[in-house]
């Protein structure tokens, strides 16, 4: 079956050994530590990455530029350039531009987004978004399934493949290159599966597999939270950041952390499971049996729960609890910034551990309401309030974190890229 190849930096390893006709050297000699080297393959693949991305960051570009911004040679760069182009991943801008006047003009190169798109899967408690992206990041063409009682994992992903090529008979033209899935809860990237999702009732559900057989295409798994993560790194605000956190408040509240362009995975994707830790100030009972747990002081089911025992909403849905403040609601409004204010206690116990140069939160309350913004930043406090924004998302935040897990993977490795169909 083919793949999108999933990004693997490694290192072959080669001893390095002179002849000598003394026998201590070579003695020394055959003790000697081998050489690691970086294979050619690895380094082509790394040099691509490192241009593509200079292009999308930069573009429309001169090649000349991309090896100033790259270090890279200008015939290494020329040579990527084309290969790059034979792809399909870049173009030539149309408008040629000279230098000085003077000389041949330079021809900047930029994103192609005339061919081809990638299908984002994201699985709420509530409903599935799928989604196809381009490029850049950009969603194109979005749509909420909602399930139809209780989630079975076999009939969300079924359905979420249906909706994947509805949209795609939608955009005739649009070749796509993988499919990315994206949830809460425990997700193994590796193995392509949901371990655990304890509000779903979905254990050990073989993603990669049902949904690559279910759409003939490649298929990339992962956290939402890390999911977030490379896509402000890749698309949204915190591009160059040398280390950023995202934390993602929803039914399920976790976390990703990510410096020097990795994303911390830990053994088979635990990392960022942050549901208990407790929060100063919380009074909710957790199922775990302690109070103040972070989840369930912050789901938006008990935000929900809340709203509806001070009369402000009568469903389940959280964007009524946004509806009802923006009309002038004085109690909704005060659940929505005690929300962002327990948020920003949580990001201050995150940043007193890991530091990070950026912090991305994703909550509604805060995407949405300045005032819930200023909560936050009050409750992190004057000296760090800087260093947290909202999502760079905020209108397409779940569609975004399903295809980005697929675009991390192309741009980790664009020479690596295959376009055929699994069989």
């Amino acid at each position: 079956m083919s793949r999108i190849a999933a990004p693997t930096l490694s290192a072959s390893a080669s001893a390095s050994a002179s002849t000598s006709t003394s026998t201590s050297t070579s003695v020394a000699a055959s003790h000697s530590s081998p050489i690691p080297r970086v294979s050619d393959r690895d380094r082509r693949r790394t040099s691509a990455s490192v241009i593509l991305r200079s292009v999308l960051e930069h573009g429309p570009v001169a090649r000349s530029t991309i090896a100033r911004l790259t270090g890279l040679s200008p015939a290494s760069v020329t040579d990527h350039c084309a290969r790059l182009a034979e792809l399909g991943f870049v173009r030539e801008a149309t408008a040629p531009r000279r230098s000085n006047g003077v000389g041949r003009p330079h021809v900047p190169l930029d994103m192609d987004n005339s061919r081809f798109v990638v299908g984002g899967v994201h699985v709420a408690v509530p409903y599935t978004t799928v989604a196809l992206l381009d490029l850049r990041g950009r969603v194109v063409a979005e749509r909420e399934l909602k399930h139809p009682g209780a989630p079975d994992p076999y009939g969300v992903l079924a359905r979420a493949a249906d909706g994947l090529a509805a949209l795609l008979d939608a955009a005739p033209g649009s070749r796509p290159l993988g499919v990315g899935f994206a949830a809460g809860g425990w997700v193994d990237r590796d193995s392509g599966t949901v371990v655990e999702h304890p509000m779903l009732g979905w254990r050990e559900v073989p993603v990669r597999e049902v949904l690559g057989a279910h759409t003939g295409l490649p298929v990339h798994v992962d956290g939402h939270a890390r999911a977030l993560v490379n896509a402000e790194r890749l698309f949204g605000r915190a591009r160059g950041s040398r280390s950023v956190l995202h934390l993602f408040v929803g039914n399920v509240v976790d976390a990703a952390f990510a410096t020097n362009d990795e994303v911390h995975h830990g053994p088979r994707s635990q990392a960022g499971a942050i549901a208990h830790l407790p929060v100063p100030g919380g009074t909710e009972t957790c199922g775990c049996g302690r109070v103040g747990c972070l989840q369930a002081e912050l789901s938006e089911r008990t935000l929900c729960r809340r709203a509806r025992a001070a009369g402000v909403i009568d469903g389940t849905n959280p964007t009524h609890v946004l509806r009802a403040a923006a009309g002038g609601d004085p109690v909704a409004v005060r659940l929505l910034t005690d929300r962002a204010r327990m948020t920003g206690r949580a990001v201050g116990l995150l940043l007193d551990v890991l530091n990070p140069e950026t912090v991305v939160v994703t909550e509604i309350g805060i995407l949405s309401r300045e005032d819930c913004l200023g909560s936050l930043r009050a409750a992190v406090g004057s000296e760090r309030a800087a260093a947290v924004a909202p999502s760079s998302f905020a209108d397409s935040v779940l569609a975004t974190a399903g295809g980005s897990v697929a675009l991390d993977v192309l741009y980790r490795d664009p020479l690596g890229a295959s376009f055929e169909r699994v069989t």
